[in-house]
């Protein structure tokens, strides 16, 4: 008698067999996982240890906080003169800048990152100019370091922190500057002390996207970076692909997702402290 074995779609499963499967790629999964150890097949906080006790995990950790920082004030402090721009400029070139901004959306992320990386290596652009130039006798060391993953995660993240802070600027009442242009202040003043300080929800929301978006991405780092630059991106792929040891790189995912959300939390909390104090200040002056 001949069998026929008919696949079922995936589609006819139960509910709760297709909840199963999608919880497999939740945060709590990955904090079960990271408890687990084939070895000894049951619980353990061996991954734990390891991650805490092994020099390079910890490495891996501060050196994707900093990375993170670093890009999340370049994008901050790179957008906010564009944002203000875009925000209050009311010329013919706004289209064309605001376009400039959003070009680099256009490229996928792997085609920029080989962009930078035929630029800053040592046979690239920048150390081709400046050799024939004269102004140094050996190629800088502009590629395979924190510096060049710095440029190529900022870049890939600049359109966004001009976005956030873009919105915000825009959310300014305009009458304010004109009052204290009136009032004798130049215009300098009026973005430092009237501007910067209304905007702080756009700077707060343009520092926690850059920094999130920075300590998540895996391609910028891995290439920019070369392997003597890890990050955590880059060691839980190593660790699921290489070694295939996912406890551990449960705990790498789970240490990064900690990193984030303290991080947001931080954030969140600063802004609206910012907000209780000027509400309180503006009840002062009234």
């Amino acid at each position: 008698m001949n069998t026929i074995t008919l696949a079922v779609p995936a589609a006819s499963l139960s509910p709760i067999r297709r909840s199963y499967s999608y919880m497999a790629l939740s945060p709590a999964a990955l904090f079960r996982i990271s408890f687990s150890q084939e070895e000894v097949g049951g619980f353990s906080v061996e991954s734990y240890r390891r991650f805490f006790t092994d020099g390079l995990s910890v490495a891996g950790f501060c050196r994707t906080a900093v990375m993170s920082g670093l890009v999340a004030i370049a994008v901050t402090v790179l957008g906010y003169p564009v944002a203000y721009f875009l925000a209050r400029s009311r010329s013919r070139w706004r289209a064309v800048v605001f376009a400039l901004a959003l070009a680099p959306e256009l490229a996928g992320v792997v085609l920029r990152t080989y962009g930078w990386l035929i630029i800053l290596e040592d046979r690239g652009f920048i150390n081709d100019v400046l050799l024939d130039l004269g102004l140094i006798s050996s190629p800088l060391p502009l590629s395979k370091n924190l510096f060049a993953v710095v440029v190529g995660l900022t870049h890939v993240v600049l359109p966004f922190g001009i976005l956030s802070l873009m919105t915000s600027i825009q959310g300014i009442d305009e009458s304010l500057e004109r009052a204290a242009q009136m009032l004798g202040a130049s215009r300098v003043s009026v973005v430092r002390h009237v501007i910067v300080p209304l905007s702080v929800p756009g700077i707060v929301s343009s520092l926690l996207l850059s920094f999130t978006m920075a300590a998540s991405a895996y391609a910028t780092p891995a290439l920019l970076g070369g392997a003597g630059f890890k990050v955590l991106a880059t060691m839980i792929s190593e660790q699921v692909l290489f070694y295939v040891d996912w406890p551990f790189a449960a705990v790498m995912a789970n240490a990064l997702l900690l990193l984030m959300l303290v991080i947001s939390f931080v954030g969140v909390r600063f802004e609206a402290l910012h907000r209780i104090r000027r509400s309180g200040a503006g009840r002062t002056t009234a």
